[in-house]
């Protein structure tokens, strides 16, 4: 039998500048950066990530993801010299690898405090919730570089604030607190510093209560309609109702609610 190599098996095996922890108990896995003091991300830990994202979206044992950080900061961007040392093939696979998040059929959420610059913004902007402290700056600075984002932010900011605001952001390098990022929606909740791990905690309590099977359907469904005329959004969204309905979820869902009890949801 021939053997067959996955190049992604190699990626893993050496995580650069981060690592991961699953709860199986909670149903939670851990993406913790974890190079201090500013968790730079570097070239190579981009395809990590993106591996990381794909095979925890296999592991049976996680139900939420979370993307945090050790220290201060978040990340204030990339490894700024690794730019000029990669190849143009690799700078191309730069948005790719960042929109893992988004691509995963499960929830993730950004715990995100202090810098949260350059490509920890994008990748969190790729992730489904962000959670902020009060000591979160977002900010997408690569004009200060003479360049702009590569790796989705200004597109995906532009679908969350608008043209204005992502013109505002992007052409001056501004610095958006969290507590203003949270009154623009870009994050979902602003808390305290010392409040942000209770705050992710609660949050992926929340989640894991909820149907497996809905939960996936809903965020692709989004993803997959964001740019979508009206007509067709509802068209897919009534075609992913029904495929739903005949679910064994779907029919402990309605059993639960009739007996009032807590529904036991196993995502078929």
């Amino acid at each position: 039998m021939t053997t067959l190599n996955h190049p992604a098996q190699e990626l893993l095996s050496r995580l650069d500048g981060f690592r991961v922890e699953i709860d199986a108990d909670r149903k939670r896995a851990d993406i913790i950066l974890d190079r201090p003091p500013f968790n730079i991300i570097a070239m190579a830990q981009r395809d990590q990530l993106r591996a990381v994202f794909e095979a925890l979206d296999e592991d049976p044992r996680v139900r939420v993801i979370v993307l945090r950080s050790i220290g201060e900061h978040f990340s204030s961007g990339g490894d700024i010299k690794g730019f000029l040392e990669a190849t143009p093939e690799h700078v191309s696979k730069l948005a790719w690898n960042i929109a893992a998040p988004a691509r995963c059929s499960k929830p993730v959420i950004a715990a995100n405090r202090g810098y949260c610059f350059g490509v920890g913004f994008e990748i969190s902007l790729a992730c489904d919730f962000r959670i902020a402290s009060e000591t979160t700056l977002y900010a997408l600075p690569e004009q200060k570089l003479g360049q702009i984002p590569g790796s989705g932010g200004s597109a995906r900011l532009q679908k969350m604030v608008g043209v204005g605001r992502t013109k505002d952001i992007v052409m001056r390098s501004r610095r958006i607190p969290g507590k203003q990022a949270c009154d623009w929606g870009v994050a979902v909740a602003c808390v305290a510093d010392a409040e942000l791990e209770a705050a992710t905690d609660a949050l992926v309590a929340e989640l894991v209560e909820f149907s497996p099977l809905a939960q996936r359907t809903a965020k692709k469904l989004l993803n997959d309609t964001e740019d979508a005329p009206l007509a067709i959004a509802i068209e897919l969204e009534g075609h992913c109702y029904s495929r739903l309905r005949s679910s064994e979820d779907f029919r402990e869902g309605v059993e639960a609610f009739h007996a009032k009890r807590k529904p036991n949801f196993t995502g078929r």
